[in-house]
């Protein structure tokens, strides 16, 4: 069944390929013919897919490693955040998708699956190879349990194999990165990636079903099922078994890239449609969206450490997203062929409401049968996420409803009042007030928080010694030298005497080195945040930097 599931939504695809050559993601296809809502979910859908494609890649290829050297399986939480670590930085330097890098992996994992498949179904049925022999009491219990076939053991099955199909759509995403024709060349691979992913699909089913490995239940099996069946194939932990096992590696882990690919493209998409925040449109110092790259590692990151790096454990999560942005993406292509009415749409327009019932009644299938199993966070997940972007939204719109300039606009006119903060008179006290002067304001004043009445003296004195006396200085004794509230309570003074004027606090700073910059109380930064709010204020920093 999965099988043909895979070519119903390969087939559909083909269309989203040269219906869309610069990318036909589900949020692409969603926005221009379902609509704001649908293609919402479809890209919160997508998102969500993303940061489960690295967690569960990760896990995957870290159960691998696991496999070969089961020595490592207490680690295996920080083996999956130490892999999702170094993924990010290099992603975050730039790492490139180039064929001579992500080839030779891919061509290996290819040889080493058909390999095992070929090697192992001749044993199975020429040599007689026996069933795996499972000795431990836990995984007697585990083979008991799936000899019992049910119906909802039967759709639990066809779930979790149902997960294979996850990565069809990142090709759909990526036709601007083939080679001319693109569209050709994107479609071409896709039916060779489904051919090859249905065919190791089914041999492995019937390997499994005649050796009957078993599947990992809550870290208790610490073989992988593809470790399981080499091992019983080649005859034991020999070259064949490891190099499948670094192989599967290999391969898991350029799987978990692609979503460092998609994910801050996808985003950086969504806030250009101003559904996420801006910064995701951000490009970094090596041209990629560095806070789509950094999001996406620490989400994974986070995941993997709350599921203890179990792929059995977050597969359930990972199918709902998928299935979700497939049978968006295919509603969305059979709108388009009902408006376009394009040569031959009729049989096209069918294949894609075929598919997306499809994706539609699998996606239910994994929410209804896995929900116990986690299926039911990404159902939470997905629309908080759809209710963030609305809010997202709606507050860009009202920030650009509010600086619109109307008709007829012209900005009010102020009298300028400029307040120099004084802590003691030294270099930047008097670059700070000079500075003040040269803005010409109507009023100026002086402001300096002391504790004592010898501070006061001080104070007064040293006006009086670097010749400040044209600048009226008032001064605020604080008991226990709390600045901010002395300092803030003056101003709302000041503003409420002078009222519609316009205020400039400008603030002497001295900056020094980074080592040695928590030597230094903050004053100045706690005061910048409390008056970034107050309105009719400016606020002006003096820099005063110490070699």
């Amino acid at each position: 069944m999965v099988v043909v599931l895979l070519a119903i939504v390969v087939s559909s695809y083909r269309q989203t390929i040269f219906a869309y050559p610069n990318g036909g993601g589900s949020y692409v296809v969603s926005r221009e013919n379902l609509g704001k809502y649908p293609s919402l979910v479809a890209g919160g859908s997508m998102l969500v897919d993303y940061i489960l494609t690295v967690a569960v890649s990760v896990a995957g290829g870290t159960a691998a490693i696991i496999s070969a050297f089961n020595g490592l399986a207490p680690y295996r939480v920080e083996l999956c955040v130490g892999f999702i670590a170094l993924i990010t930085i290099a992603n975050l330097r730039g790492l490139k998708e180039s064929g001579s890098l992500f080839a030779p992996p891919t061509y290996l994992y290819i040889i080493c699956l058909f390999s095992l498949i070929g090697v192992g179904l001749f044993k199975v049925f020429i040599l007689d190879l026996p069933p795996i022999s499972h000795d431990s009491e836990v995984a007697k219990e585990l083979l008991s349990q799936t000899n019992s076939v049910t119906l909802f053991f039967f759709l639990k099955a066809f779930s979790s194999g149902a997960v294979a199909l996850t990565g069809i759509e990142a090709v759909a995403d990526g036709v601007p990165a083939f080679k001319k024709p693109e569209p050709k060349n994107a479609s071409i691979t896709l039916v060779i990636m489904a051919f090859i992913l249905g065919t190791s699909f089914f041999g492995l089913s019937v390997l499994a079903q005649h050796l009957q490995p078993l599947k990992d239940h809550e870290g208790l099996i610490r073989d992988t099922v593809l470790a399981q069946l080499a091992e019983q194939v080649y005859g034991g932990r020999n070259i064949f078994f490891f190099v499948t096992q670094f192989a599967t590696f290999g391969i898991l882990i350029l799987a978990a890239n692609t979503g460092y690919a998609d994910f801050p493209r996808l985003s950086s998409i969504i806030a250009k449609d101003n559904y996420m925040p801006r910064q995701f449109m951000n490009r970094g110092d090596r041209l990629v969206f560095s806070n789509g790259v950094i999001f996406l590692g620490v989400s994974s990151g986070a995941l993997v450490v709350i599921f203890g790096g179990l792929v059995n454990a977050l597969i359930p999560l990972y199918a709902v997203g998928v299935f979700t942005g497939f049978t968006l993406s295919q509603a969305g292509m059979f709108v388009r062929h009902r408006r376009l009415k394009e040569a031959g749409w009729v049989p096209r327009a069918i294949m894609s409401a075929f598919g997306a019932s499809t994706t539609a009644l699998v996606a239910g299938i994994v929410v209804v049968v896995k929900f116990a199993d986690g299926a039911w966070i990404p159902a939470v997940v997905i629309p908080t996420l759809v209710f963030c972007f609305v809010a997202i939204n709606r507050h860009y719109t009202r920030v650009r409803s509010f600086l619109n300039v109307q008709d007829g606009y012209t900005a009010p006119f102020h009298t300028h009042f400029v307040i120099v903060l004084v802590g003691s008179v030294n270099q930047g006290t008097l670059h700070a007030i000079r500075y003040a002067q040269s803005l010409r304001p109507d009023r100026l004043i002086a402001i300096s928080v002391v504790e004592t009445a010898e501070d006061r003296q001080k104070i007064d004195e040293a006006w009086i010694k670097f010749n400040l006396s044209d600048v009226e200085l008032q001064t605020i004794t604080s008991e226990y030298r709390d600045l901010t509230e002395p300092i803030l309570n003056r101003i709302d003074e000041l503003d409420a005497e002078y009222d519609d004027d316009l205020i400039t606090v400008i603030i002497p700073e001295f900056v020094t080195s980074v080592r040695s910059q928590w030597l230094h109380n903050q004053s100045a930064l706690a005061i910048k945040a409390r008056l970034l709010f107050r309105p009719n204020t400016v606020v002006t920093s003096v820099p005063i930097v110490i070699p």
